[in-house]
């Protein structure tokens, strides 16, 4: 089943068990998901996002919480920072497992292997195969720190 239908049925579910925080971040998911429709019909003239980019959508909407969750931390407004994080549980479940460092480490150095890469200057091919290949499974932004070290 294609993430478009699980996110779906999973709606169709919230919406039977009258789970309102649960249809909350759904609807979010799925008007992120219309919102990415709509400009890439645009763009190309098509207007479905793959399942690829469903998980990009899905990774971008927890780190805006996570970020979200941190902020109302700081300023003393934990009820909200509690809310974000209720809502990354429910998006977390439509993504991927993580993985560990080990396993990105491992990941890293098969890309590497593939690409060829030898310098810094090479980091964009590596990070191309491991976006193609890890999209939702890994922190790209902790991975390009990796990878600075392994090939700097």
């Amino acid at each position: 089943m294609n993430m478009r239908k699980q996110i779906s049925a999973a709606l169709k579910e919230a919406m039977k068990a009258k789970d309102a925080g649960r249809l909350s971040t759904l609807r979010l998911i799925n008007a992120a998901i219309k919102d990415k429709d709509i400009a890439l019909r645009g763009e190309t003239g098509e207007g479905e996002v793959s399942d690829a980019d469903i998980l990009g959508i899905l990774g971008k909407m927890v780190k805006q919480r996570q970020e979200s969750a941190r902020a109302y931390e700081e300023g003393g407004r934990l009820e909200l920072a509690e809310k974000e994080r209720a809502e990354i549980a429910v998006i977390e479940d439509f993504l991927p497992r993580q993985l560990s460092d080990a396993e990105i480490a491992a990941a890293i150095d098969a890309a590497i292997a593939e690409t060829g890469a030898e310098s810094i200057r090479d980091m964009g091919k590596v990070m191309g195969v491991l976006k193609g290949k890890y999209t939702g499974q890994m922190d790209f932004g902790k991975v390009g720190g990796m990878l600075k070290d392994r090939l700097g």
